[in-house]
């Protein structure tokens, strides 16, 4: 199967190099046929001038501003079986292509997802969002398998079926950012299995938790997933951009292997 990448990226210079280099990596490691696409999203500094040094990869520009519409724009331009929704600042851990083309060689399998591994959180956050994870995952297997509700997608690092996600009738462009993954989850779960698994975990910056906490990072997704599962809309209609100026010399650390 054909995957296709696709990689919203709004003023992201300081780390889009990162994550193109990983999913190459990635793809070096075995005979894939993939396609890589970085949607430039209103970027003002060089997101596209970067993205475009690499290799294989296409740039399509989407002038709209927001992350649903990103989305959408790289999924009507790319054309592989499966779609692979990947943040700007993601890195891909290594046999990730693996699990997923293995996943989805179960036909009844419409979309697969994993959680993050925040690289640049201390070693006590990451324990909290492991905990959070556990606690997301019990009310998903609640509201799934005991209400018959909703499923549960991680935004960021998820991989779904072209054709079925088409006749879902597609990204909601309405939703500004919050609660995109659960409403992309709630439909496709209507007509096939959407896994969550520990297994496809990526890294990823913290940077929106330490921007705006922890604590409050948690209770608003916890909203928005509440809210769209249970009422069809997200709880909160904006959000910040996090864009640290100083985020360039901390994304190329070290990342702390779990």
């Amino acid at each position: 199967m054909k995957i296709s990448f696709v990689i919203p990226a709004y003023n992201e210079e300081a780390i889009i190099a990162k994550c193109l280099e990983s999913i190459q990596q990635e793809l070096a490691r075995g005979n894939y046929d993939a396609e890589v696409v970085v949607v430039n999203n209103a970027s003002t500094d060089r997101t596209k001038e970067i993205a475009l040094t690499f290799s294989g990869v296409r740039v399509v520009d989407q002038p709209v501003k927001g992350l649903v519409h990103a989305r959408k724009a790289g999924f009507d331009a790319t054309s592989g079986e499966l779609v692979a929704n990947v943040d700007a600042d993601v890195i891909l851990t290594p046999g990730w292509m693996d699990k997923v083309l293995k996943g989805f060689a179960d036909s009844g399998l419409v979309a697969l997802s994993g959680p993050f591994i925040y690289y640049d959180l201390s070693a006590s956050s990451r324990v909290l969002v492991k905990i959070f994870y556990g606690i997301g995952y019990g009310t998903h297997l609640f509201n799934h398998y005991v209400l018959g509700i909703g499923a549960m997608l991680q935004g960021g690092n998820f991989v779904i079926r072209r054709d079925v996600w088409e006749k879902a009738g597609g990204f909601d462009t309405s939703i500004a950012f919050y609660g995109e993954d659960t409403d992309v989850a709630k439909r496709l779960s209507k007509v096939g299995t959407v896994k969550w698994t520990f297994a496809l975990p990526v890294y990823t910056s913290g940077r929106r938790i330490k921007a705006e906490g922890l604590v409050r990072m948690s209770i608003k997704y916890t909203l928005n997933y509440l809210w769209i599962t249970y009422f069809g809309r997200p709880f909160s209609s904006k959000y910040i951009d996090i864009r640290p100026k100083n985020y360039a010399k901390k994304s190329h650390q070290k990342i702390t292997k779990e």
